[in-house]
């Protein structure tokens, strides 16, 4: 796994890197169930509350390997869906996009919480064009994310988005140079590392619930899992009261 994924952890961020820059970060069976193992055990690790995932240069992921796929061969993460990445996941992920990202590295992107784009960052889907449909959510988080009318001019051409337009779309969350990319990704993990573990985790929990359904099911969702978390002990009047101070002093240091 070393060989086809680099992982570190410093100050509570994992950097997570796919590592068959030769292929474009392609994915085939040994990168993908490592991939997948990885977001597992970090997940689960106490000392990590953020993940940035990212590509070794030039690619950010090229999707899965069609030489493998050519040759006959299966490619698969040894779960059951074969997604990525393990369901349920507490762990905020910050997809570190720092090139093409085509077709099933579109869609490992989409699976991420928010993305960060480098200036050299291109997203395109071209599963129609090499014959074959997507499987791990991207004709529902795609047009979630640019809207429907955009996401089929994605899907039905295979054109290439490169990262001002995705910017301009809703695709990413930034631009930033190429060299800066990384640690901006970082930068906004160790941000999310302020945050109680226990909230955060509830948070995500929320989004990806309320996410899949309709808004009217999921003001019903958020009125539950808000009435579990304050009934669970999660909400603590005496950290609120806290934290106002802290607060107010981050966003006079954001303005």
């Amino acid at each position: 796994m070393d060989e086809v994924l680099h992982v570190e952890v410093e100050n509570e961020v994992a950097l997570v890197v796919m590592n068959r820059p030769e292929s474009r970060n392609a994915l085939n069976s040994l990168l993908l169930g490592g991939l997948r193992a990885s977001l597992r055990s970090l997940d689960e690790r106490a000392d990590v509350r953020a993940i940035v995932l990212t590509g070794a240069d030039p690619a950010f992921c090229a999707g899965l390997d069609l030489k493998e796929l050519a040759a006959g061969g299966r490619i698969s993460s040894g779960a059951d869906d074969g997604h990525p990445f393990p369901p349920d996941m507490a762990t905020p992920v910050i997809g570190a996009v720092n090139g093409p990202a085509v077709t099933g590295g579109l869609e490992i992107a989409l699976a991420c919480d928010l993305l960060i784009a480098s200036d050299r960052a291109s997203f395109a889907d071209t599963h129609a064009r090499v014959g074959i449909l997507p499987g791990w959510g991207l004709s529902v988080e795609l047009p979630r994310a640019i809207g429907v009318r955009r996401a089929r001019q994605m899907s039905f051409t295979g054109n290439y988005v490169h990262a001002q337009q995705a910017l301009t779309w809703g695709l990413v969350n930034e631009v930033v140079p190429h060299d800066a990319l990384v640690e901006r990704a970082k930068a906004l993990g160790r941000d999310m590392a302020t945050v109680p573990a226990a909230a955060s985790a509830a948070m995500k929990r929320l989004y990806w619930a309320t996410h899949a359904v309709t808004a009217g099911d999921a003001l019903v969702v958020e009125k539950e899992v808000t009435r579990q978390w304050s009934a669970s002990g999660g909400f603590d009047p005496q950290r609120l009261a806290d934290s106002r101070a802290e607060i107010q002093a981050r966003g006079s240091e954001q303005k």
